[in-house]
C-alpha cells in the first residue's frame, strides 16, 4: 500500500494522491507538488490508489488514464461514488475531445494531457484545492461560523454526499450513532443547507424531558388544560414552523406519545394539550439516537410504524475509534478553538503524544477529545504538549484487560498492535452489517475486494 514518510498536513499543506504506472512521470509530479509544500503519496496502479483512498484522507487525485488493471477511468468511477466532492485531474497521453468528455462526465475536475507545462498543472491543482476547502468550508460551518464537521475520511465523505443530496428536501432523516459522534452538528448542517436555514432550528432533548411534560414540550398547551397553566404556551412544532425540529435521543419518547408523534410526521396536525382546536404546521423533522431502534421495536419499546417513518434518509455517524485518521485534524481544529479562547499558544502534539490519542479507543467520541484538548491546553506549559499532558490516556488506552503495556511493547509496536485491533473490529463490523457479502463490505470500506479477503486472512476473519 502507498505511504508517506511525511509527518500529518499543517493548515498549509493538502495531502495529494498521485496515480501513475510510469515511475518517472510520479517523481515528476512528486518533486513539483513537493516543491509547491504539499505531502504526495503515490500509487503505480489504480488497485493501490483505491486501497490507499480507503485507509488516508487526500484533498485531491491526480491520475493517469491508461493503466494496467483499473484504469483512470475506473478510479474516477470509484471516486465518483465512494468519495464525492473530490476533485480528480486525470493526465493522459492519449488525450482526444471524447475521452476528455467522458472524464468530466464521470466527475473528473480538470483534464490535462501529456506532456504538460509545470505552470499549467500549478494552476489546474490551485483551483481544484481550492474548490475543494471552499465545498468543505460550506458545509462545515454555520452561517455564524461557530459550528464545525471536520474530517476527511470515506465514511465522513460518505455522510457529506448525503447531507448536500437531501438537506433541501422536506424528508425526515434518522441520525444514528453513538454519544458524542457530532449528531446534533449534521442536524444544524442539514437546516443550514437547506431553504428553511432563514427559518427556526428548534431542539428537543427527548432524553431530558419528564414523561409528564413531553407533550406539553412538543404541542404546547392551552389556558387551563392543567393545574398552573395560567396562559397558552405553543409547542416546539409551533416554534419550528417553517424551520426545522431536531428530536435528539428519538429513542427516549414514551410510547403513548410516539403515536401522537407519528399522527404529525404524517399530516402536519396536532392538538395543543387542553385544546379542540387542529393546528397545521410546516416542519421538516430530523431526529438522531444513540439506540439502535430497529432492537428496541423488535423488544416493543419503540413502534414499528413510527420507526419506518423516521428513518425514511438514515444517516450513520461512524465513531471516532473507525475514524482514527481524521484525529489530527480535529485535534487541530481544538488547538485553535482552545488558544483562542484561553489565550494560550500551544501549536502542536509531539509525535508520541498523537500516536497516544490514535491508539486510544474513544469511548465518548469526539466530545471525549475535545474536552480533553481543552484540559490539556489550559494546564499546558509549554507549546507542545506530550504524553504526560494528555491525563487518563496513558494508561489504559483500549478497554481491553488482556491489551499489554504500553511499556512493553514500545510505542511504536504499541500504535501498531492497536491500530490492527482497530482495523480487524472496523472490518468484521462491514461484514456483519452486509451480512458476510465481501464486495459489498468492501465498497462500504473503499477498499477493493482483493484487499479485504487479503486483510480477513490476516485477521483470521475467513470462516465468520
Amino acid at each position: 500500500m502507498p505511504h508517506s514518510r511525511h509527518p500529518a498536513p499543517t493548515p498549509a499543506r493538502k495531502r495529494i494522491l498521485v496515480v501513475d504506472d510510469e515511475a518517472s512521470i510520479r517523481k515528476v509530479l512528486q518533486a513539483l507538488l513537493q516543491r509547491e509544500g504539499h505531502l504526495v503519496d503515490l500509487a503505480s496502479n489504480g488497485a493501490e490508489a483505491i486501497e490507499a483512498l480507503g485507509h488516508q484522507g487526500y484533498e485531491l487525485v491526480i491520475t493517469d488514464l491508461r493503466m494496467p488493471g483499473i484504469d483512470g477511468m475506473e478510479l474516477l468511477g470509484h471516486c465518483a461514488h465512494h468519495l464525492p466532492g473530490l476533485p480528480v485531474i486525470v493526465i493522459t497521453a492519449h488525450g482526444t475531445v471524447d475521452t476528455a468528455v467522458e472524464a468530466l462526465k464521470l466527475g473528473a475536475y480538470d483534464y490535462i494531457t501529456k506532456p504538460f507545462e509545470q505552470d499549467e498543472l500549478r494552476m489546474v491543482v490551485g483551483k481544484a484545492l481550492r474548490r475543494e476547502e471552499a465545498s468543505r468550508g460550506a458545509l462545515h460551518e454555520d452561517a455564524a461560523g461557530r459550528r464545525t464537521i471536520i474530517g476527511r475520511t470515506s465514511s465522513m465523505r460518505q455522510v457529506y454526499s448525503l447531507v448536500e443530496k437531501v438537506a433541501d428536501s422536506p424528508t425526515t432523516v434518522l441520525i444514528g450513532g453513538e454519544s458524542g459522534t457530532g449528531k446534533e452538528l449534521v442536524a444544524r448542517a442539514l437546516h443550514d443547507q437547506s431553504s428553511r436555514s432563514q427559518a427556526p432550528f428548534i431542539q428537543v432533548n427527548c432524553g431530558a424531558i419528564p414523561d409528564s411534560l413531553f407533550e406539553s414540550e412538543l404541542f404546547g398547551y392551552e389556558r387551563g388544560a392543567f393545574t398552573g397553566a395560567v396562559g397558552s404556551k405553543p409547542g416546539r412544532f409551533e416554534l419550528a414552523h417553517g424551520g426545522t425540529l431536531f428530536l435528539d435521543e428519538v429513542g427516549e419518547l414514551p410510547l403513548d406519545l410516539q403515536v401522537k408523534l407519528l399522527r404529525v410526521l404524517q399530516d402536519g396536525v396536532f392538538e395543543r394539550v387542553g385544546g379542540v382546536r387542529s393546528i397545521t404546521v410546516d416542519v421538516r423533522v430530523v431526529a438522531a439516537t444513540n439506540r439502535d431502534l430497529l432492537r428496541e421495536v423488535k423488544r416493543g419499546a419503540f413502534r414499528e410504524d413510527l420507526y419506518y417513518r423516521l428513518n425514511v434518509i438514515p444517516v450513520r455517524l461512524p465513531p471516532l475509534r473507525e475514524r482514527v485518521e481524521d484525529i489530527p485534524l480535529l485535534v487541530e481544529h481544538f488547538l485553535r478553538k482552545f488558544n483562542s479562547r484561553l489565550g494560550k499558544s500551544v501549536r502542536g502534539l509531539t509525535e508520541d503524544a498523537m500516536a497516544t490519542l490514535m491508539a486510544y479507543r474513544w469511548p465518548g467520541n469526539i466530545r471525549e477529545l475535545e474536552n480533553l484538548m481543552e484540559r490539556s491546553v489550559l494546564l499546558a506549559d509549554g507549546e507542545l504538549l506530550g504524553p504526560r499532558d494528555l491525563p487518563n490516556l496513558g494508561a489504559s488506552p483500549m478497554a481491553d484487560e488482556s491489551n499489554p503495556d504500553i511499556e512493553e511493547l514500545g510505542l511504536k509496536d504499541y500504535v501498531r498492535v492497536y491500530t490492527a485491533r482497530l482495523e480487524r473490529a472496523r472490518i468484521q463490523e462491514a461484514l456483519e452489517q452486509d451480512d458476510g457479502n465481501v464486495t459489498r463490505a468492501s465498497r462500504r470500506l473503499g477498499i477493493s475486494r482483493k484487499s479485504l479477503q487479503t486483510k480477513m486472512k490476516e485477521y483470521g476473519l475467513r470462516d465468520s
